[in-house]
């Protein structure tokens, strides 16, 4: 869907779901977060569906996701890319990686890595290992992973300096997420990424795989998740509530207020003629500074049926 937004902007966010369910409350803040990141600086927003792990996928996911999106006015520039369409992009990278010397085949099992005290220790990087179906692609990384400055959370410290090499392409075919992720960023032109806090501890090992396949830079911000309890945060395979698209001007003060928000803007919903002047106003507004530099906030328990029993 098309909007009115700069396209010579050099500020590119995107929103990347994966079609396994539909959106909650959570994935709708992390969403609301990232437009309001980008629309706040003049810059592009675009929608990615993540649906390179086949398996995972829910038919039907991808529209009801889109629509939701549509109808809380998060509307996109561009086309919404799909990663099920562009295998031959991935694979020819993998190609270059090999001519490269800087992939190769690794035959370890998850028994066997969790034998190792749970981190492979790079033992099939040297074994030139001929294509076979029973092994998965890994990357070399031969620099320390470093830390860097988040734009909500500050400063982030790696909790060790020495990389695992990354599983690329899996066993069974599949190419993976630390692959996909960042050449689709690339791809796409992408600058800045604001997602969820669940995700800060594995970004520097996500810089280093950028770095690696020579992708440029990201600015990163890391919200707070949403939670029902302490370390419970809502997810569509921990059975959260969809988000209901007959109850937009609530959703949306709902999480604005999450944002931070509130104390910048009225939350009142009668002071808003529409969901328009409501999103109008919060990009006015729009401050990384307001968000709570915190892991998580907890919401309301009936947003997840799955947290029902006691830890």
């Amino acid at each position: 869907m098309k909007s009115p937004i700069d396209p010579t902007s050099s500020y590119v966010g995107r929103f990347a779901p994966s079609p396994s369910g539909l959106l909650h409350f959570g994935s709708l803040v992390t969403a609301l977060a990232s437009y309001l990141d980008a629309r706040g600086r003049n810059g592009r927003w675009l929608v990615r569906m993540e649906d390179i792990d086949a398996p995972r996928c829910v038919a039907g996911a991808d529209s009801e996701i889109l629509r939701t999106l549509e109808a809380h006015g998060l509307n996109w520039d561009g086309a919404v890319l799909y990663q099920s369409q562009h295998h031959e992009r991935y694979q020819h990278k993998i190609d270059q990686l090999f001519e490269d010397n800087r992939a190769y085949y690794c035959e370890c099992t998850r028994k066997q890595i969790k034998a190792m005290g749970g981190r492979y220790d790079g033992r099939c990087r040297a074994l030139a290992l001929p294509p076979s179906k029973e092994c998965a692609v890994r990357l070399v990384l031969a620099q320390p992973l470093t830390g860097f400055k988040d734009g909500i959370m500050g400063q982030v410290s790696p909790t060790t300096t020495t990389p695992e090499d990354v599983v690329i392409k899996r066993r069974d075919g599949l190419y993976s997420y630390n692959l996909v992720v960042a050449l689709d960023d690339a791809y796409q032109g992408v600058t800045h990424i604001v997602r969820g806090s669940d995700l800060l501890d594995v970004t520097p090992l996500h810089r280093l795989v950028y770095r690696t396949l020579a992708c440029s830079p990201i600015d990163y911000c890391h919200i707070p998740v949403a939670a029902v309890a302490p370390g419970r945060k809502l997810s569509k395979q921990n059975h959260a509530k969809p988000i209901d698209n007959k109850m937009v001007m609530s959703n949306l003060l709902r999480a604005l207020d999450f944002l931070g928000m509130g104390s910048v803007i009225s939350l009142i919903q009668g002071d808003y003629d529409s969901h328009e002047s409501l999103l109008s106003a919060a990009v006015n507004e729009w401050d990384r500074k307001l968000v709570p530099n915190t892991a998580e906030i907890i919401v309301h328990r009936n947003e997840s049926t799955y947290y029902s029993e006691p830890l």
